[in-house]
């Protein structure tokens, strides 16, 4: 008897029906096979189905079975076939009646040996694909049902054992609730939840206004600074001045974390802005994404939010020149032999380094103890196109005895955030005609010379810092940038010579009383 169940792989951070068509044939061989390019997790579901039948009294077939896994020419891999598979099986051997019903439902969960049912990756990007092809519904795991049931418009049923969807399609598609997520209430509840905020911060003045234009325009930024100096505490707080996830961008956001298997158990929407901080031995694959299956790296698990990469000279220098493309990009394309996966990644990058080993050049108190050369040579860690690339070089000094003791809060984060919303609202109606540009960061070059017009004074500005400075035509566009998201925080329509000196003010690297 021909059964046909459906499953889905997922292929970046889309998902793919996967129609599983299982086959009893009778008076014939007792090997049962999967063909179909299925990996080797894949192929041991016959193990554990075998093993999940035994232990819950249900006869694993003698004869023949084939299981084909359509399109055949796609590579199938992963643990979460395994009971659309072993379903297909009891259908097929007449142990599940109705089995018509089976081929309304995406149906994917791991089997344990016992029929538990364990975790699947990629939910949310399965639930929208279900929506899409019309099934009447889908059939995860427990764990998984919140995530996928953020998708409307499709029932979502959360299974702990084999029994319960057995059960289910045996007693006429009864038996089991559907999961209904407020979407909408649980996005808006949690925006604002911070841990961290700028209030917490004792003097920092001008670091703050810099990571404030940093968060209205989407810049990218490095803080410079001795040990001690708060440029990880302040970049931590970065997300709290961030304007709120639109429900698109959250749902974005939501499927790359889904397809990476990194939401928490029970997991809905992700309803504030990633902040990703990883460790500064990361490998190049792990940060941009790849291995033999692609998966997404930390630059794409911080689309729509922030990167953060503590003490910068410090990663490799591979593993900082693969950023640059995705950077300007803002995505990353995995290529394979067979297949080539795009993930988003439209992040901002904020980084922190010491100015120097010792970490006390140019420290107004302390003596830098580094070698003659020393100081440019760990500057040269870091190569001048990927500088060019981060818009906002920021000196960070210490904060003295009587800032810190000082009573009085700083701003709230919220003040501030305020502020960037405006900000970016301006944004937003400039590039309304401009599909996938949303703030000053994202302007092609093309886009500067409508947007970023200069009157003579600033011109002539510009010109002695390009030429006293020795900028590169990269630095040049994103001094522009920057000096537009300040007028726009200004609430100015024209770009002002002050606006223009306080970009070129952020350029701290490219003068040449940096490194000896």
């Amino acid at each position: 008897m021909l059964i046909k169940t459906f499953g889905s792989a997922v292929y970046g951070v889309e998902a793919t029906t996967i129609t599983i068509e299982v086959n009893w044939i009778q008076n014939q061989g007792k090997d049962p096979m999967i063909v179909g390019l299925p990996d080797n997790a894949v192929k041991e579901s016959l193990q554990r189905i075998e093993s999940t039948f035994k232990t819950n009294s249900y006869e694993f077939p003698r004869t023949k079975v084939v299981v084909n896994l359509a399109p055949a020419d796609l590579r199938k891999s992963g643990t979460a076939f395994d009971l659309p598979i072993a379903l297909g099986i009891l259908a097929a051997s007449e142990q599940i009646p109705n089995p018509e019903a089976l081929a309304s439902y995406i149906i994917m969960g791991e089997l344990a040996l016992n029929g538990d049912i364990r975790p699947i990756k990629g939910a949310l990007p399965i639930a929208i694909q279900a929506r899409k092809e019309g099934f009447k519904g889908l059939i995860v795991p427990a764990v998984n049902a919140r995530e996928a049931g953020i998708v409307n418009a499709v029932q979502v049923y959360g299974i702990r054992h084999i029994n319960e969807v057995i059960d289910f399609f045996s007693n006429g598609e009864n038996g089991l609730e559907s999961t209904v997520i407020d979407t909408r209430d649980e996005f808006f509840r949690s925006q604002y939840d911070f841990e961290t905020d700028f209030s917490e911060v004792k003097g920092q003045e001008n670091i703050k206004r810099a990571l404030e234009i940093a968060a209205a325009g989407g810049h990218n930024a490095i803080l410079i600074g001795p040990p001690g100096a708060g440029k990880t505490m302040l970049a931590k707080r970065l997300p709290s001045i961030l304007p709120p996830l639109s429900l698109q961008e959250a749902l974005e956001t939501t499927k790359i974390h889904s397809v990476a298997g990194k939401l928490s158990e029970h997991a809905t929407l992700i309803s504030r802005r990633p902040f990703r901080s990883p460790h500064h031995t990361i490998s190049d694959v792990a940060l941009v994404g790849g291995g033999g299956i692609p998966q997404p790296g930390e630059i794409s698990l911080a689309h729509n939010g922030v990167l953060f990469l503590d003490e910068l000279p410090e990663f490799k220098r591979t593993v900082l020149e693969v950023m640059r493309q995705p950077m300007e990009e803002r995505k990353v394309t995995i290529s394979r032999a067979k297949v080539a996966v795009d993930f988003p990644a439209s992040f901002m990058l904020m980084a922190s380094m010491n100015p120097c080993p010792c970490g006390f050049y140019n420290h107004p108190e302390r003596e830098c103890s580094c070698p003659p050369g020393s100081v440019q040579k760990y500057l040269n860690r870091i190569s001048g196109p990927l500088l060019d690339r981060i818009d906002l070089h920021v000196e960070v000094t210490p904060v003295s005895f009587s800032e810190l003791s000082a009573q009085k809060p700083g701003e709230a984060s919220a003040i501030i955030r305020e502020r960037v919303i405006r900000a970016r609202d301006l944004q937003g109606e400039r590039y309304r005609d401009h599909p996938g540009i949303y703030c000053n960061a994202q302007m092609s070059s093309r886009m500067l010379k409508q947007i970023c017009v200069i009157g003579p004074a600033g011109a002539a500005l510009l010109k002695a810092a390009m030429e006293k400075l020795n900028l590169s035509a990269r630095a040049y566009d994103r001094i522009l940038k920057v000096s537009r998201t300040i007028a726009d925080l200004a609430d100015s329509g024209e770009i002002k010579a002050e606006h223009l000196a306080e970009a070129i003010h952020y350029r701290s690297l490219d003068r040449a009383g940096w490194g000896g």
